[in-house]
C-alpha cells in the first residue's frame, strides 16, 4: 500500500500560503530554534513530506508564531470575523477573547480558526 504525504506545496495550499512561505519558515525556524517548524516525517530526494494527520500540528505551529511588535501582530481573518460577530452580539473585545480562550481549552483538538468559524456559524443560525 502506498503511503501519502503532504509536501511543501500541499502544506502551503492547506494553509493558504505560498510554497515560498513554507520554505521560509523551515529556514527561519530550524529544529534548534525557540519555535521550530515541525520536522518532516520523510524526505525523498531532498524534498520533505509530512503525514496528513500532522497538518493540525503545523496549523497550531503557525498560529503560535510570535507576532510582530506590541500586541502580537494583526489577528487572523477568522479571529477578526469572530470579533466582529461577537461585538454585534454585545460582547466587548476582552469578553470575546476570554470566551475564545475558554473554548480553546475545552476543544484542544480544534485550531483557533476552526473554533472561530464554528462559533460564527453557530451565531448565524
Amino acid at each position: 500500500m502506498t503511503e501519502r504525504y503532504l509536501g511543501v506545496i500541499g502544506v502551503a495550499e492547506a494553509l493558504g500560503v505560498t510554497r515560498h512561505a513554507v520554505h521560509k519558515w523551515r529556514t527561519r525556524y530550524p529544529g534548534d530554534s525557540r519555535h521550530p517548524f515541525p520536522e518532516p516525517d520523510v524526505e525523498v530526494d531532498g524534498s520533505p513530506g509530512w503525514r496528513a494527520e500532522r497538518l493540525k500540528e503545523i496549523v497550531r505551529w503557525r498560529e503560535s508564531l510570535p507576532g510582530r511588535g506590541a500586541g502580537g501582530g494583526r489577528p487572523s481573518l477568522a479571529r477578526q470575523d469572530y470579533l466582529r460577530q461577537a461585538a454585534a452580539r454585545g460582547l466587548d473585545r476582552d469578553e470575546a477573547i476570554r470566551a475564545l480562550a475558554a473554548f480553546t481549552e475545552e476543544f484542544p483538538e480544534m485550531t483557533e480558526p476552526e473554533l472561530c468559524a464554528w462559533l460564527v456559524e453557530k451565531w448565524r443560525r
